[in-house]
């Protein structure tokens, strides 16, 4: 995906979320983070550096082929927890069905903006039946209205947040580059949102290549807002092509400076994500055996 394509309410990825969600098919350098002796009170799950999830968007060539097959191979891997980006028209009970059959379990979900504005409760509906903690924002579409439009993104996320509050969830939003974007000229658009948004109702998806593609550094963020980024997603940054995309330990991400804080940052869930899977060499199960075998290296 490029730079273009990661904000506005129809571009490629979210265009793929809301169809395959909807059940009609499917169908990123500066931060080497430095070290940090900061601490902090803020609690990270245990769970957080015994479980390593996968967002299945990686592997979305092979799902639109086989879903229940490549559901089998991702946790013969060892991956445990998927996070969904549609279901590939199947019924959440049927998608359940396969998950409990599989011993998997599904943290969150990927649902565009326009389907929680269509109907929040079948989304939410469909989060309860497969287990899930979080319905997680892909991108959205912020419009052309400055700082106004990005504080009403965060109301409408708050909307979403009271909702999912009372079914006992909780609302996620997962950020590309342009988030790091000034707003006319003052805050970033990050920061707008984290402000804005009540963090009782709504956590946030670091992805930590876009941020690093954004030239930020994930440390910065989690000590500025400790305790908001309750889910990371994983891939690394490739040294050729430079800024590409590589599976986690195959490129110039400090991922073991990253994990030193997630107790800070808040983390409860880490999907790997690799969006150029299928181009990988072996192609996108292999690219996730590389990540997973990595990250279990690196967490013991």
């Amino acid at each position: 995906m490029t730079r273009d394509d990661e904000q506005g309410g129809m571009g490629r990825r979210k265009f793929l979320f809301d169809l395959a969600a909807l059940g009609l098919g499917t169908g990123v350098l500066s931060a080497c983070a430095r070290a940090s002796s900061s601490a902090s009170a803020v609690a990270a799950s245990p769970q957080a550096t015994r479980r390593i999830g996968l967002q299945l968007y990686t592997v979305r060539d092979l799902l639109e082929k086989d879903f229940e097959g490549t559901l089998e191979k991702v946790a013969q891997i060892g991956y445990t927890d998927v996070e969904f980006a549609g279901y590939y028209n199947r019924t959440p009970e049927q998608v359940r069905a396969v998950m409990d059959r599989l011993k998997l379990v599904s943290s969150s979900t990927h649902i565009g903006a326009q389907l929680m504005r269509q109907d929040a409760a079948a989304q939410i509906r469909s989060a309860k039946v497969l287990g899930q903690e979080y319905i997680t924002i892909p991108s959205y579409n912020f419009g052309r209205e400055g700082i106004a439009g990005w504080k009403a993104g965060a109301e409408e996320f708050n909307k979403w947040g009271a909702l999912c509050r009372d079914a006992g969830l909780k609302l996620g939003y997962h950020n590309h580059s342009a988030e790091f974007a000034t707003v006319e000229g003052g805050p970033l658009g990050l920061d707008v949102l984290l402000r804005e948004t009540d963090r009782t109702l709504v956590d946030f998806e670091m992805d930590l290549y876009w941020t690093a593609f954004a030239e930020q550094d994930p440390l910065a963020w989690f000590a500025k807002y400790p305790g908001r980024f309750a889910m990371w997603h994983a891939k690394d940054m490739a040294l050729k092509p430079a800024t590409g995309m590589a599976p986690v330990g195959q490129g110039t991400l400090d991922f073991k400076t990253f994990f030193a804080h997630a107790r800070e940052s808040g983390m409860k869930h880490v999907f790997v994500e690799h969006d150029t899977a299928a181009q990988y060499p072996g192609g996108s199960l292999a690219s996730i055996q590389v990540s997973y075998t990595n990250l279990r290296k690196l967490l013991g």
